[in-house]
């Protein structure tokens, strides 16, 4: 197992980001080797800084496509960032990356455990999953699609509430919405096969 290597922060060394995201869009195509993640992110300008270039993490992806407002822009990608500078101050950003959960071994971000895909971003393990404001201050509401070929996974689950569950060519996608803007570490996906346990509880009006 790869040990991640943990970087100290400093309270004083905290600061304020020079974006936000607000609303992501995220679709999940599960591939145990090669799934492809297509993230399309509503980025806000918060300082007054029209030269500050947006610097998203990110570790161990496959870039694929940027755009801009739908349209094609230039970018650097370094180990640990996506970096774009000129930007608007307010747009629409996609992202297409591809990751390999079955080899990920740091078991941060999204990966396989038992033939099972699962995640664990807290504290920084977003990152792994694609380009994004990793860090606890941007707070944004998620929307989340999981595809997979139909039966191949009875559970596909993620935050919020269950929008949809539809077969078309034999592509099962689910969707989850939640309504609430929360961190990137709390983001969670899994998919497989697990054991279900019911039982009632019986409250003291004799209701269930």
């Amino acid at each position: 197992m790869t040990e991640a290597i943990v970087q100290e922060k400093r309270r004083l060394d905290y600061k304020s980001p020079d974006f936000t995201i607000e609303d992501i869009d995220l679709t999940f195509t599960l591939d145990m080797e090669a799934t492809v993640v297509t993230a399309v992110s509503k980025v806000k300008r918060l300082t007054s800084d029209k030269q500050a270039a947006l610097v998203l993490d990110g570790e161990e992806l496959v870039l694929k496509e940027v755009l801009v407002n739908d349209c094609a822009t230039e970018y650097e990608v370094t180990s640990s960032s996506l970096i774009l500078k000129n930007v608007p101050n307010d747009f629409t950003l996609k992202v297409v990356t591809i990751i390999n959960p079955k080899n990920n071994t740091s078991l941060m971000g999204l990966y396989v455990s038992d033939g099972k895909f699962c995640t664990q971003n807290e504290p920084e393990g977003f990152r792994r999953i694609t380009y994004f404001l990793d860090r606890s201050d941007v707070l944004a509401k998620y929307t989340t699609h999981i595809q997979a070929p139909n039966n191949q996974y009875t559970y596909m689950l993620s935050n919020g509430n269950l929008i949809s569950d539809v077969v078309e060519n034999d592509i099962r996608t689910v969707t989850w919405q939640d309504p609430f803007p929360k961190p990137s570490y709390l983001f969670a996906l899994v998919a497989g096969d697990f054991d279900e346990l019911k039982r009632e509880f019986i409250t003291k009006s004799g209701k269930k």
